[in-house]
This record gives C-alpha cells, sequence and structure tokens, in this order.
C-alpha cells in the first residue's frame, strides 16, 4: 500500500473507532502495513481527531526507528511484533476495550470462541502476560500470545487488546466480535454461579452485591457536577435540566440559584483543598454505584485506572446531615489521586478541566465494571502496588509536560 494511502486510511479508522467506541480519547493506538519493512502508526498523545497524514509516523518493522519529531505510539513495538510474526496482518488495532478489559483482569485464556465469532477470530483468545505500558516486558508477553496461538486477537493482562487483520475492515471485525466474546465469556460464568441461563451484565452488579457488599449507612444523593470559577464555582445535576448554582468558595454562600444543596459542601471542601482541581463529576453509574457497596478501597486492575484514577481509590461514607465532618473525610481519602468512591453513591471524579475529569470519569467507570467482573470470577490478583504508583508518578510528569507546551 501507498504510504499517504495507509496514513489516511489509519485517520479514518480512528474516526470510525471513535464512533463505534472501541477507542476512546487518546487511548489506544492504530497502524497499517506499507511494505514487508515498514508500517504507519499513530502518534503519542495526540487525539483522533486531531490527526493530519503529516502528525502519522513511518516506523520500520526490523528496529521500530522512525524519521522526524512525531514520536510514534509507545507500543509501536507490539504493532512490529505482529507484523513480523504475522505476514497476513496488515492492519493492527490496539485497543481498550471494555469487555476485554474485564477478562484482561482474570488472567486466563477464552478457549471456547464459537460460531461467526470463530471464523472470524479463531477459536481462541490468548492472554499475554502483563508488563507496564511502553516496556519490552509487554512487547515480550504479547510475542508470546500471539507465538502459540492463530487467533487475530490478544488480550493483554491489565491493559487492553491487540486486534489484527488482513486489513482495516477485518481488523475492525475482530475488534468488533471480541467485545461479544468477552461478554459472553462473563456471562457465562453468571449463568454457572446462578444455574441458569439469561441476563445481562449489568446483572451481576446485584449478585457481587448481595454477596460481597457491606452495610451502607451512607444516605444516596443526587449525582452534580461543578467548576471552578475564579473565587466561586458553579454547580449543577448531572441528569438536570441545566439550572445552575453559584457559590463562594472561601464562605459558602450562595451567590445565585437554588439546587444541589446535598453536594454543595462536599464540592466546596474539594476545591478549597485541591488547587488543582477545577472541574468536579460525580458518576453514578451502575458499576460504579456498585463498586461503593462493597466498602473497599479499589486497588487498580487495569493501567490506565493506576494512571488516571490513582495507585488507588479509597471509600469515604458523606453524609449531607453532617457535611462538614464528612466533606473533610472525602477530601482525605481524595488526597494524591483524582478519584474517591462515596459509600453508596458511586464516585466523585475530580481533574484540572472538564475533559480531564471526563476522562478519569470514563476509566473510573470502566474500572469499576472490571472490578464487578473479577469479583465475580473470584480468583484475579490487581496490579503490583510498586507498579501501580510508578505508572502513576510517570502519568502524571508526562501530561504535565504536554499540558505545559
Amino acid at each position: 500500500m501507498e504510504i499517504m494511502e495507509a496514513k489516511e486510511l489509519v485517520i479514518k479508522a480512528g474516526i470510525e473507532l471513535l464512533k463505534e467506541g472501541l477507542i476512546v480519547r487518546t487511548w489506544g493506538n492504530i497502524s497499517c502495513r506499507v511494505s514487508d519493512t515498514q508500517f504507519v502508526i499513530t502518534p503519542s498523545g495526540i487525539a483522533y481527531e486531531d490527526l493530519t497524514p503529516e502528525k502519522i509516523v513511518l516506523v520500520n518493522i526490523a528496529d521500530c526507528t522512525y524519521d522526524g519529531d512525531i514520536k510514534p505510539s509507545s507500543e509501536k513495538g507490539i504493532h512490529a511484533a505482529c507484523y513480523a510474526l504475522r505476514p497476513e496482518v496488515n492492519f493492527v488495532i490496539h485497543t481498550h476495550q471494555v469487555n476485554a478489559s474485564i477478562v484482561s483482569a482474570l488472567g486466563r485464556d477464552i478457549n471456547n470462541v464459537t460460531g461467526d465469532d470463530k471464523d472470524v477470530i479463531g477459536d481462541n483468545v490468548p492472554i499475554a502476560a502483563y508488563g507496564l505500558p511502553g516496556t519490552g516486558k509487554l512487547k515480550k508477553g504479547v510475542i508470546a500470545a500471539i507465538t502459540r496461538s492463530d487467533s487475530k486477537a490478544a488480550i493483554m493482562a491489565h491493559h487492553g487488546a491487540v486486534c489484527m487483520g488482513t486489513d482495516y475492515e477485518d481488523a475492525k471485525d475482530v475488534a468488533s466480535r471480541l467485545e461479544n466474546v468477552c461478554e459472553r465469556f462473563v456471562l457465562n460464568k453468571y449463568a454457572e454461579l446462578k444455574g441458569h441461563f439469561g441476563g445481562k451484565l449489568a446483572d451481576i452488579n446485584s449478585y457481587v452485591v448481595d454477596k460481597y457488599g457491606k452495610k451502607a449507612d451512607a444516605p444516596e444523593i443526587p449525582a452534580c457536577k461543578s467548576e471552578r470559577d475564579g473565587s466561586v464555582f458553579n454547580i449543577s445535576l448531572v441528569d438536570g435540566d441545566g439550572a445552575v448554582t453559584r457559590i463562594d468558595i472561601e464562605t459558602g454562600n450562595v451567590i445565585a440559584g437554588d439546587g444541589c444543596e446535598e453536594s454543595i459542601e462536599l464540592h466546596r471542601a474539594v476545591y478549597k483543598k485541591r488547587d488543582d482541581v477545577n472541574y468536579i463529576y460525580h458518576t453514578k453509574n451502575e458499576y460504579a454505584v456498585a463498586a461503593s457497596k462493597l466498602g473497599k478501597t479499589m486497588k487498580p486492575l487495569l493501567d490506565d485506572f493506576a494512571q488516571l484514577c490513582g495507585p488507588t481509590v479509597r471509600l469515604a461514607a458523606y453524609n449531607p446531615n453532617d457535611t462538614l465532618k464528612t466533606s473533610k473525610k472525602v477530601v482525605k481519602k481524595l488526597k494524591g489521586r483524582n478519584a474517591v468512591l462515596l459509600e453508596n453513591n458511586g464516585a466523585l471524579c475530580v481533574a484540572g478541566s472538564e475533559y480531564d475529569a471526563g476522562a478519569v470519569e470514563i476509566v473510573m467507570d470502566k474500572g469499576c465494571k472490571t472490578y464487578i467482573g473479577a469479583k465475580m470470577f473470584e480468583r484475579f490478583k490487581p496490579i503490583n502496588p510498586i507498579e501501580t504508583r510508578l505508572m502513576r508518578i510517570i502519568y502524571l510528569k508526562k501530561y504535565s509536560k504536554q499540558a505545559g507546551k
């Protein structure tokens, strides 16, 4: 394939995969083979919507060298290995897709792929041993997985998936079908435990909460979002009519509006303590709510959870009837993190901007879904605490440099 044609196809793929929800934000990466010796790949840290042919990087398969000032994806080595080991592969998509993420935390292959999915993917999906993002260990694990299997997909432990195809449409089909395969894998376990088939992934929430949940004393409160505006902040219901209440951060006095009374002191306490926080989003996604009822600190099962949310996400009980005391406890549990579980109420996600808080929310919700799914299987291990802290530090330093440009 001509280099320019391949670059334009990669850009097209990014937009289409975003629309289908198989990739999100800048996460994941896409590549296309142009010859026996080279491929083009998405750059590091640039949104798919902002890609142009000049930003797609030409990389040598043999040694991953490249020309120009734009850095290719840090996972270029995985793509190079796919092309080197699979001569028939001409397109590779690395995703952080949700259902595959659940399976990535379990440390086991999927060996029962059937029907049309089997015809496209193969009869099994191997799992690659864990390695930190962008490292040789991660690449080595993927190589071992795709060497011992003929599958067009491999799940990367605690990370995501790599999907290969003879062309873009084939690779996209693999990624899409992989979500279905992973969903069935999880639901089959649920059916085994319940003794009957039927149900959907959301049903697992009730099963896990009933079996492992703790008595939740914290009353339920509606989810609110807020944004700092100088010395005040504006707060409104996440699912409301858009009505905004304006609050003085220092005094807590209401300047304008009427609403979100239960959450005002909670948001104010965060803004007073955290100068780096300008936006707060309270997610009550059903998986986040289920996780908040288990009474436990969440240890990362996924790389991006450790990076964006924190080396752990703690649980705090917030009571709108005792706002001053319980708000301080929430802020304390939030220290050094971008998310905190609110007992019986999902999670609070915080960041320096609405865009970044949205990213934390996406990863938090996916992390909770993974946590609930893994909890049902019972046998799973979180990522090593040293590695989660290392990922968090590296991510924050890298992100601060990008933000400063």
